[in-house]
């Protein structure tokens, strides 16, 4: 099985690397910006192009890793002129059918996990989730992530947003607020890192229960004392409005969920 990357970003380098480690052909990467192509095609050992016109046509499989917005575009220079090819793309929020009319044979290969370029994952662990344009390429998706996931599932468009939107507040919202803690610690000299035992700790409890259960702290209690002392001490209105908005967020679920 011959592998085109359409794409040089963190979850193109990951994926790329977890279908070679299976032994899989990633034969080429495509990148607008040669220096990241390069980069990604070195440690593949492939070669690689920064033109559309140079994409090989002879691969199985092409993989679009690019930016939503950039997606459309490249499925209508790409698609047409490998009639023969199997076509994926690899975004949550992202619908199978931007490859209608472009292919006849496509789908969705959406790894749900954060990915950064020069961190290694274990995509075993990682959930991978797949649709196909017909049973057929379901079947050959479900095969292909198999190679590299233990835990495939299918899902639809409409699902996929949704669980894309999960990720983004349970990961980026999230990750967000250790920067808010680890820039107010920064004001003070404190080393982040003595937070990571509460970090961790926090992680696991979502394991054994569910996040409303395990939510503690002055929120839950609607303690306003410590509340507008602790909002008193932002020093920006942004952050202070972040603060107030979780609070609220908070008290209100935890008081619909004790009713």
């Amino acid at each position: 099985m011959k592998i085109v990357i359409i794409g040089s970003g963190n979850l193109a380098t990951q994926l790329s690397l977890a279908f070679k480690a299976v032994g899989k052909d990633v034969v080429q990467v495509f990148s607008r910006t040669e220096e990241h192509a390069k980069e990604l095609a070195d440690k593949i050992g492939c070669n690689y192009t920064t033109l559309t016109e140079d994409i090989r046509q002879d691969a199985d499989v092409y993989i679009f890793s690019v930016k939503d917005d950039a997606l459309s575009g490249l499925v209508a220079s790409i698609c047409h002129k490998r009639p023969n090819g199997l076509f994926l793309h690899t975004a949550g929020s992202m619908p199978m059918d931007i490859f209608r009319g472009h292919a006849s044979r496509y789908g969705v290969l959406y790894p749900m996990q954060t990915f950064s370029k020069n961190r290694k994952v274990d995509f075993r662990e990682i959930p991978c989730f797949v649709e196909g344009s017909d049973e057929e390429v379901l079947s050959e998706i479900r095969l292909m992530a198999a190679s590299i996931s233990d835990h495939v599932v299918d899902c639809d468009s409409e699902k996929r947003k949704k669980m894309h939107l999960a990720a983004v507040l349970a990961c980026n919202l999230t990750n967000h607020c250790y920067r808010l803690a680890e820039r107010l610690l920064e004001s003070e000299q404190i080393d982040f890192q003595l937070f990571f035992p509460l970090i961790e700790e926090t992680a696991r409890k979502v394991k054994d229960m569910s996040p409303k259960d395990a939510q503690t702290g002055p929120m839950v209690r609607y303690d306003q004392n410590v509340m507008q002392m602790q909002m008193s001490m932002l020093s920006d209105e942004r952050t202070r409005e972040i603060y107030r908005l979780m609070a609220e967020s908070i008290h209100e679920d935890h008081k619909s969920s004790s009713r």
